[in-house]
């Protein structure tokens, strides 16, 4: 794939999830908080564009950050997942919201960061929460690798699957070696959205 070819998939596929969803994303605790939310909504089996709605409907009900996301009543988490058609799964992942606010509150101090300095491997200690998998787990460090730099470069199963449909290398440096580094995250979702 020559540069323009490049260029034009980043313009029509590099939007991440988290841009998508209003989150700018900065190794601060909210925006990383929210990413977290994020990644357990897109872990369902349900649309990634119904997910991103429910996130921006949960964010706009008080779940900008863990203490936030505590103190929004479940009925209102419950409410605010319906509005973004996020139903299937709205009692269950409700309640997976205020455990999983508590766990950060209670492990962290509600600052995602300090699982960071401490971990030696994030993808796994993310999933010592409730509601994060496999999947979720991935998610975040595909779109956080921009911020937290030394997990770069981070490439998901999904996201090489996708670079490989596409004729794009799929080892993480040689994938990683096509943009810069902050643009990591934007190329693996034009590879996962392609």
């Amino acid at each position: 794939m020559d540069e323009d070819d490049l260029k034009a998939l980043l313009d029509r596929h590099g939007t991440t999830y988290a841009a998508e969803a209003g989150i700018r994303l900065t190794d601060e605790p909210a925006p990383l908080w929210q990413l977290l939310v994020l990644s357990l909504l897109l872990s369902a089996r349900i649309g990634s564009a119904i997910a991103v709605a429910a996130a921006r409907e949960l964010f706009d009900a008080g779940c900008r950050s863990p203490h936030g996301t505590r103190d929004t009543p479940r009925r209102q988490r419950v409410a605010a997942l319906g509005r973004g058609r996020y139903r299937r799964y709205d009692e269950r992942t409700a309640t997976q919201l205020g455990e999983l606010a508590d766990a950060v509150l209670d492990r962290y101090a509600g600052d995602l960061r300090r699982l960071h300095e401490e971990s030696d491997d994030v993808e796994r200690d993310l999933q010592q929460f409730k509601g994060i998998g496999p999947v979720g787990a991935a998610i975040f460090c595909r779109e956080v690798q921009g911020t937290w730099t030394d997990l770069a470069p981070y490439v998901d199963d999904r996201a090489a699957r996708g670079a490989e449909k596409l004729g794009l290398p799929t080892a993480p440096a040689e994938l990683a070696r096509l943009v810069p580094a902050k643009e990591l995250p934007r190329l693996l979702a034009a590879c996962v959205r392609a």
